[in-house]
């Protein structure tokens, strides 16, 4: 049975048993690689997408339990108008490898979204799930500060 999902502002349907993991539906059902595979049991973050604006974990949410507009990593910005945390994150040069990246610029969207202008104790708090074994973690506050202050400047 299809199931029906917009994602990334296209509606889709989705042949898969309704057990699937979401993360799975994006990468090997429509080939969405940008969010990743990281530990599969939510601890990590690589895999964090936003349903209805809330950053989750896509390895733990199936696809009967999607309850609403799904956005990946792919559909927070675009190459030719860049989202200001993916903007940030070049400004910063946040990546090392690179792995979770995707995930962490999820979360802090929805940081954003809820806390326009973060203190670094938020910042932390919120981003506490994403793990990066690189250790940026200086430059990912970094660049969501800059990102917050893009944003507010475009918003008036």
């Amino acid at each position: 049975m299809a199931i029906p999902l917009t994602i990334n502002g296209i509606a889709r349907s989705i042949d898969a048993p309704d057990d699937t993991p979401l993360l799975w539906v994006l990468r090997d059902e429509l080939g969405m690689t940008g969010t990743k595979f990281g530990c599969g049991v939510g601890a990590c973050g690589a895999c964090t997408v936003q349903i209805d604006g809330e950053a989750m974990r896509s390895c733990q949410v199936t696809l009967a339990d999607v309850w609403g507009a799904v956005t990946t990593i792919e559909g927070l910005g675009t190459p030719e108008a860049p989202h200001a945390l993916q903007a940030a994150w070049v400004r910063h040069q946040v990546a090392q490898c690179g792995y979770c990246q995707s995930g962490q610029i999820m979360q802090a969207a929805d940081l954003l979204s809820h806390t326009p202008n973060p203190t670094d104790d938020d910042i932390d708090q919120a981003m506490a799930g994403n793990l990066c074994r690189c250790g940026t973690y200086g430059r990912i506050r970094a660049a969501i500060h800059d990102a917050a202050s893009v944003m507010q400047e475009e918003a008036q």
